[in-house]
């Protein structure tokens, strides 16, 4: 388990560096619409999304593309085999923009023609293009302190050992030089990462050449065992996790103990999409109002000028309180987490967890020392299966808390949850209802499952498993097609890019045989084998018993009003929208639509 030191950095350049090698124009597999798809078109459609959401969410980084293996060049250090696509001459990086975006999505078509692909390390050839690639990216991230801006290179290729046309000498001494012009970028602060495209015939091996390029040895080196990246879903998920940055909310004082306190940055894993406040402007000259208030003297009716106090009776005198004292009083928490103690982990149950939780990570910048301190504590937490209890909260809204500590989550493309602990906001004893079991028969034993119901139940639960689930799978639908709107609008497009509802529940997932005939084995085992004969016929009879039931109350309330005279002398608006809807069930009439649309509906039966 590593922590990494977080980052203070406000801003991000991004290189992307794409292999334009024959290789990378083989197909990959097919469209939707059945046409053939190769890697380079992976590569292209995925960084196209990244920059719309960069647009969106970060529109102050910068970023430049970068083509290696081509048989045009063009770049600052004037190197064989490297053309830079976006960013002029001298100049370091630009910002993604609309024209950035609509240039860059049709590169494919003259791609060939104005740049090209060739093959550079070649037999007999001294050019190493990734070599290159390395130094014209290094020097496109040139500006920037490491300690403000985050350089990134992101390398995009289906082949894992870029010297394997090579042999003997030349290629030892190009392998060398490239792992030392890597080091030199990543001893400047750039990082460089490695999306790599499974090619169909083969498995991409990081072991090759890539594990020494990016450090990668041991147990790093198992878990880096890439995923497929034959289809563009896959490869944009890789992307936009790579590509994701967590929201820190604020900066918390962790109190672990009288004199030790330690300094915690939270972040929102799941914060919801509100509108903005309304502003309120004048009228007149549009500048926004200021609410002020003002006191005036119950006994005089004069203005109060000053501050104002309040007071409480007690003993035949009022006390005054100054809101300065009141603030005070009313200050039960000081904002602070306070550690109280800890429990077995059997001891928090499932139900608590009433609302999302806030990530916990440590930071030293305020506080030097937090990190340690958070890291033997978390270690600690983990090996003896313990939580914390701890106070935290407003004023308004002091409350428990559980610290859950996690602990790093991979899989075969890298890291999917860093250490860290959960805060977990514990509800009160009054949020908590205790279920009780009513049946028709007091003497009557409650159902129970039966051991083969839950095994079935269990092995249903086991096919619908979400593996390597991560809330950064998944984005807001609605902001989704806002930005499809804005997007459209900024590149001039006729129609809104579809939106895919990565909310809904997976349709051909749940249509795999498997999980057909675990779910029919658990309706079984629960209900019997004519379950959705009966259920069709008691459902049938029930809907049309309470339609008629509906019917016969609307008629019998109907008949209390006079609805030609109301609808004469205009007092059909006077009506609730319940007592408009008793005319239209009662003949019949459809009684969707706001209340206008109701009261027109009826005028139109009565023929007024």
């Amino acid at each position: 388990m590593i922590f990494f030191q977080e980052r203070v950095a406000t801003k991000e350049l991004v290189v992307y560096l794409i292999d334009a090698s024959p290789k990378m124009f083989s197909p990959a597999g097919k469209l939707e619409n059945q046409e053939e798809e190769s890697y380079f078109h992976t590569v292209v459609s995925c960084i196209s999304q990244s920059l719309k959401t960069l647009i969106i969410n970060r529109s102050y980084d910068e970023v430049a593309i970068c083509f290696f293996n081509t048989r045009e060049k063009k770049n600052m250090q004037d190197l064989n085999g490297v053309f830079v696509f976006n960013v002029a001459e001298r100049e370091c990086l630009d910002k993604p923009t609309a024209r950035l975006i609509k240039e860059f999505s049709h590169i494919e078509e003259q791609f060939m023609g104005e740049i090209g692909s060739q093959y550079q390390i070649i037999p007999g050839n001294r050019e190493n293009s990734l070599y290159n690639a390395i130094w014209v990216a290094q020097g496109l991230l040139r500006k920037g302190s490491a300690k403000t801006v985050d350089k990134r290179i992101l390398l995009f290729t289906n082949e894992d050992d870029p010297f394997g046309s090579v042999s003997g000498a030349a290629k030892i001494d190009m392998t060398r030089t490239t792992l030392q012009r890597a080091k030199d970028a990543q001893d400047l602060g750039i990082s460089i990462e490695l999306l790599p495209l499974n090619r169909s015939d083969e498995e991409f091996n990081v072991a090759l050449f890539y594990a020494d390029l990016l450090g990668l040895d041991g147990d790093n080196l198992t878990q880096f065992m890439p995923v497929a990246g034959e289809k563009l879903d896959d490869m944009k998920d890789q992307l936009r996790k790579r590509m994701f940055k967590k929201r820190k909310v604020r900066r918390i004082t962790f109190s672990v103990a009288d004199s030790i306190s330690i300094e915690l940055n939270t972040f929102a894993l799941i914060r919801p999409t509100l509108p903005g406040a309304i502003t309120w402007l004048d009228s007149i000259t549009n500048v926004p109002l200021e609410i002020q208030n003002s006191f005036i003297c119950a006994d005089t009716g004069a203005l109060l000028q000053g501050h104002t106090k309040r007071f409480h009776p007690y003993k035949n005198k009022n006390i005054k309180f100054s809101v300065e004292e009141l603030l005070e009083v009313k200050r039960v928490s000081t904002g602070h987490l306070r550690l109280l103690g800890f429990k077995p982990l059997s001891c928090l149950k499932d139900y608590y967890n009433l609302k999302p939780s806030t990530f916990l990570f440590p930071s030293d910048k305020e506080i030097i020392g937090s990190t340690r301190i958070f890291i033997a504590l978390h270690r600690s937490m983990l090996r003896l299966q313990r939580f914390a209890v701890a106070f935290y909260g407003s004023s308004s809204h002091p409350q428990m808390v559980a610290l859950i500590a996690q602990d790093e989550i991979s899989n075969s493309s890298g890291q999917v949850e860093p250490p860290g602990m959960h805060m977990i906001y514990l509800p009160y004893s009054d949020d908590i209802r205790k279920i009780e079991e009513v049946h028709m028969n007091v003497d009557s034993v409650a159902p129970r499952a039966t051991d083969d119901q839950i095994q079935k139940a269990t092995a249903l639960l086991k096919r619908l498993d979400l593996k390597d689930f991560s809330v950064y799978q998944f984005a807001n639908p609605s902001l989704q097609r806002h930005y499809a709107v804005l997007e459209a609008l900024a590149l001039d497009e006729d129609e809104m890019p579809d939106i895919k509802d990565e909310t809904l529940p997976d349709e051909e997932g749940m249509a795999r045989p498997k999980i057909v005939n675990a779910l029919e084995e658990f309706k079984v085992s629960v209900y019997g084998e004519n379950y959705d004969e009966d259920y069709m016929e008691i459902s049938v009879s029930e809907a049309s018993k309470k339609r008629k039931d509906i019917v016969e109350n609307a008629v019998k309330e109907c008949a209390n009003y006079n609805w030609a005279d109301l609808a004469d002398n205009g007092k059909l608006k006077d009506l609730t929208v319940v007592e408009l809807k008793y005319y239209l069930t009662a003949h019949n009439l459809p009684v969707t639509g706001k209340k206008e649309a109701l009261i027109n509906r009826i005028l139109t039966h009565l023929g007024k």
